[in-house]
């Protein structure tokens, strides 16, 4: 059977636009002789909707378009849709793909799983499946799972996180083939463990496997594509582009795939840069943005996010400022001069002396500076104040600029460098925004050279340094990875090696630090743990 594969970047909400965008793929799918087209979960309306949901009026919509427009569609061809669909008996919302072929629907399995944990909280919308058969097309059973209903199985994990598992029961009672509707969004790593996880069970029943991942980014979470499909050995037959839409036609009888490698699937620095540009693209697309602004301070997180926003906007619509203060070292303002020609991005410098000093003369009353962390603070909020005041006006998205590390020990400034409608680096710890400079820089020298080796500091103050106040980030960054991403206790950190006290204090931080984030601009994630949305701790609590 000809199978064809629509690896499609929705856009929640977009019932119209993204049937319009399926619709395109039909026909051509259909023009290339394939009897079944397959689009990843909730299709329809994109993923996540979140509470949408709850909008009858959105659901109804979704309702009308499919009857519309995509049941006459299927008049020579089938096609396998996610969308939410409601039981008006019961008055309850289910997570379904949906089968139409011949003009009329022909067959219809809901989700089983219901994924409550890190960004996922489907079970405060759908229901579960009340039962799991085999779709029949053609004479073939097709066995239909939605994302979470394939990460089941017993004998891959070591802990199963449900007691049902969809494809054994699936397989079961018939199944040929095991097709699978996802919305999988990335995280360092995932892809390789998806794809071997996939592979060992197209391995296991000796089923044929067809993954169809959504690709794009709705919010904080990106979205890879990266959609495959195995034969019966578990080997790959194809493997969607990763971060970019794709179509493929598949003959799941004749087509024989090779053996899955691990460099199969490439997990390195061009996989985080590929996700944060597709991020900030697709943040700003689906926003109504189409220029960002970034100050630029010369150091490496501005640096990195600048050439971020140019790779997926163009340098044509990015603007660079500088605010130097007295405080400002020479060669900053030079490193992020040169950085803004070597990107040929658009370049102002707007000092903040003036703007400084009153604010001193105001506050303090005549009495001498303090420059205590309030003074420091000030000069931080005057920049967030300018590029707000070049966002209202000209029309700019602020790309704040602040890595992991920072936001995770509250190393950042509220109403000043966290300004912004997007973090970019929020996910990315300061370690691995070093990684992405040198690949930034891999062709030729972009971000300047003295950026990379000179020591990071915020310069807010005569000869400061990050780490007068923060352990070296080679300490700090795995400690806050077995924090947030492991889950580790104090305890168990400091048994891997690191001083007890210390990692104390940079537990304290983090947990003080709550209130800050949760004013933070949302930040694209590229981890197994973000904060945001995957990551939903109380703002007021007690360690005990």
């Amino acid at each position: 059977m000809k199978i064809a594969v629509a690896q499609i970047n929705p856009t929640v909400g977009d019932v119209g636009g993204n049937v319009a965008r399926m619709l395109r793929l039909v026909e051509k799918a259909a023009r290339a002789g394939a009897a079944l087209i397959v689009f990843p979960e909730l299709g329809v309306i994109g993923y996540p909707p979140r509470d949408l949901l709850f909008r009858p009026e959105v659901v109804t919509r979704v309702q009308d378009v499919l009857q519309r427009q995509i049941l006459p569609a299927s008049l020579r061809i089938g096609i396998l849709v996610g969308a939410p669909v409601r039981d008006p008996a019961r008055e309850r919302l289910y997570n379904a793909a949906l089968l139409f072929y011949g003009g009329r629907l022909v067959g219809r399995q809901d989700k089983s799983l219901l994924p409550n944990y890190d960004v996922f909280d489907e079970s405060r919308y759908f229901e579960p499946a009340a039962a799991r058969q085999p779709l029949l097309f053609l004479g073939k059973k097709l066995g239909v799972t939605i994302c979470e209903d394939i990460w089941n199985d017993k004998d891959y994990w070591d802990r199963r996180r449900y007691e049902t598992d969809p494809v054994e029961e699936l397989v079961a009672r018939g199944a040929e083939l095991i097709v699978n509707l996802s919305a999988s969004p990335y995280h360092y790593g995932k892809r390789r463990l998806r794809a071997d996880m996939l592979g060992s069970i197209a391995r296991k029943y000796g089923r044929s496997v067809i993954f169809v991942n959504q690709v794009g980014a709705n919010d904080e979470l990106v979205f890879d594509g990266s959609s495959l499909v195995f034969d019966t050995r578990g080997c790959v037959v194809w493997q969607g582009r990763a971060f970019e839409e794709d179509f493929a036609v598949i003959d799941t009888e004749h087509r024989k795939g090779v053996p899955l490698q691990p460099s199969d699937i490439p997990e390195d620095i061009r996989c985080v840069h590929d996700a944060l540009v597709l991020g900030i693209r697709d943040y700003m697309r689906k926003t109504g943005f189409s220029r960002a602004v970034v100050g630029l301070s010369g150091g490496i997180d501005s640096s990195v996010t600048a050439a971020l926003a140019v790779a997926a906007i163009g340098s044509k619509n990015v603007l660079g400022v500088a605010m130097p203060s007295r405080y400002s070292s020479p060669g900053s303002v030079v490193d992020a001069r040169n950085l803004a020609r070597n990107l040929g991005i658009g370049w102002r410098e707007i000092p903040v002396e003036r703007i400084f000093n009153a604010y001193l003369e105001e506050l303090n009353r005549g009495t001498a500076p303090l420059m205590d962390v309030a003074e420091e603070n000030v000069q931080a909020r005057i920049r967030g104040n300018i590029l707000m005041f070049i966002s209202n006006r000209e029309g700019y998205l602020v790309l704040s600029t602040g890595n992991k590390s920072e936001l995770a020990v509250g190393y950042c400034t509220l109403y000043g460098d966290m300004s912004g409608g997007l973090a970019v680096l929020s996910d990315v710890p300061k370690t691995l925004v070093y990684e992405l400079a040198r690949y930034i820089n891999r062709d030729r020298e972009i971000i300047p050279r003295s950026v990379l080796i000179k020591p990071p500091s915020a310069e807010l103050r005569p000869n400061q340094f990050d780490e007068d106040t923060l352990p070296p980030y080679g300490i700090l960054d795995p400690v806050l990875k077995a924090y947030i991403e492991d889950n580790k206790s104090p305890n168990e950190i400091a048994a891997q090696g690191f001083d007890r006290r210390l990692v104390g204090e940079i537990v304290r931080r983090v947990d003080r630090a709550e209130f800050k984030r949760r004013q933070a601009a949302p930040g694209l994630r590229v981890t197994s743990k973000a904060f945001g949305m995957g990551r939903r701790f109380p703002i007021a609590w007690h360690p005990g």
